[in-house]
């Protein structure tokens, strides 16, 4: 395998982690929410953060550094045409994803006090789910806007 294979491979893999991981946090925290139980909620954060963490955080460091790579082993200019336009989409992903971290460390502290106190679970609980939630949408939107743009590779 050359270098170019390596390092395209490298780049869909972690395309492909983004997209994955981020569908499957959403999915697991989503089932965690609708049950109510703050120990399962707790529970289900915990794994989540550490999925971020292990998974998400690596993949967001190797994007930028392998398309790089890519773009200059190709030619390609970076701050123009499709690859330009993925740069400010990452951008956008990276401003919605960096909150989501915080709340996810958030919820996870208001779900582990729940468990504690044997309390239901408080209102803040629910806003901070919400913005979360509602977070998801531009960032989900964006990646896989990002995936079309690395497939198509459109000309503006």
């Amino acid at each position: 395998m050359d270098l170019y294979t390596l390092v395209k491979l490298a780049h869909v893999l972690g395309a492909t982690v983004l997209l994955g991981t981020g569908a499957g946090i959403a999915f697991f925290m989503l089932m965690a929410h609708r049950t109510g139980q703050p120990a399962l909620i707790a529970h289900t954060v915990r794994i989540v953060v550490v999925a971020d963490t292990v998974f998400t955080a690596t993949a967001v460091i190797a994007q930028p550094v392998t398309g790089a790579i890519l773009a200059h082993m190709v030619g390609y200019p970076l701050l123009s045409g499709w690859i330009g336009l993925s740069l400010i989409l990452y951008v956008v992903t990276g401003l919605c994803w960096l909150p989501v971290v915080w709340i996810q460390l958030k919820l996870r502290d208001i779900a582990d006090e729940a468990v504690r106190l044997a309390a239901p679970l408080p209102p803040r609980y629910f806003r901070l789910f919400r913005l979360w939630f509602v977070l998801g949408f531009p960032a989900f939107a964006a990646v896989t806007a990002i995936l079309w743009l690395m497939i198509a590779k459109p000309s503006f």
